[in-house]
């Protein structure tokens, strides 16, 4: 009797989570239903609508102000706006992933992805070895393992699930389908990543989350905490490195980038500096960030302070 209760309770406190993981799979299916380009463009309109409406916005300026003090509060409200809508953007891109990667090397202009470092792909495929590719929340990050596999480069990607299980398991089946293997954000995930490295395959991580512990580092002039497992791998396989990252361009158009491989900072004897490099890894997505503020996520709390708002 005790179980059935509890099996009751459960399922009632899932249900919100089941009922809206439902409405976003109709939304989706709606989506659908239009052409990629209107899809995308109504997306933009709803989401620049509700996002100020919506509890994170209040972060998301909080966010802005400190990091771009010298702005003022015009060019504040119009990145935010925008932010939204390149949220928008970001749910709209699920559905049609597929159809958005067009790239074709023997005729690379004429699609709607544009690939800098394409000679970078054709290396790391012509000649396997472990190395590790980094990017931030910014443009359509979904698209970088996309553009590998299509070069038939496979990376194992690790992720970060969303909090809702079933959109998470949802995200999961669409992401494996389309980037190769996946590994979630968990405890023992890094020993999965060594695995990969071990093998000499390639592996793709996203540095900018939140993460309460780690290195003490500085992101925009202000604390955060950084994840220092990059550094560590590449401690123990001294792996090549490669900064990535896509932008998204007017008219649904999309550059993607992969950079040359970077010498990450050393210690006194020699070793990779783990502080130095989760320091490095800060300073190349803030570059980033300044150049397109409107392509990041400033509703994500990497500073830890909605809780003081």
């Amino acid at each position: 009797m005790r179980q059935i209760v509890t099996k009751i309770v459960l399922a009632f406190r899932r249900f919100p989570q089941w009922l809206v993981a439902k409405l976003v799979l109709v939304l989706l299916k709606v989506l659908k239903l239009l052409p990629a380009d209107a899809a995308i463009n109504a997306a933009d309109r709803l989401v620049r609508f509700i996002g100020p409406k919506l509890s994170r916005h209040r972060l998301m300026l909080t966010n802005l102000r400190n990091a771009f003090p010298e702005k003022s509060e015009a060019e504040i409200q119009t990145i935010a706006s925008d932010a939204w809508g390149h949220m928008g953007r970001q749910f709209a891109e699920y559905v049609f992933l597929d159809e958005l990667f067009d790239f074709d090397p023997e005729r690379p202009g004429e699609g709607r992805v544009e690939v800098s470092g394409v000679p970078i792909f054709l290396d790391l495929l012509n000649n396997p070895r472990p190395f590790i590719v980094f990017t931030g929340h910014t443009g359509n990050f979904e698209m970088l393992p996309v553009a590998g596999a299509a070069f038939g480069l496979y990376v194992t990607v690790l992720f970060r699930p969303p909090n809702n299980p079933y959109i998470a398991d949802m995200v999961f089946d669409f992401r494996r389908a389309r980037m190769g293997n996946l590994v979630p954000s968990h405890a023992g995930s890094s020993f999965q990543l060594a695995r990969q490295l071990e093998a000499g395959q390639g592996v793709g991580v996203l540095v900018d989350q939140k993460f309460k512990k780690g290195q003490p580092t500085q992101f925009f002039g202000r604390d955060v905490h950084t994840n220092p497992l990059l550094a560590k791998l590449v401690r123990q396989f001294g792996c090549d490195v490669y900064p990535a990252r896509c932008i998204r361009l007017p008219n649904n158009r999309y550059r993607l980038e992969i950079e040359p491989r970077v010498d990450l900072p050393k210690d006194a004897d020699g070793r990779i500096d783990v502080r130095g490099t989760a320091q490095y890894l800060n300073d190349k997505v803030e570059a980033w960030v300044r150049e397109y503020p409107e392509q990041w996520l400033w509703y994500h709390d990497r500073w830890n302070i909605k809780k003081e708002l």
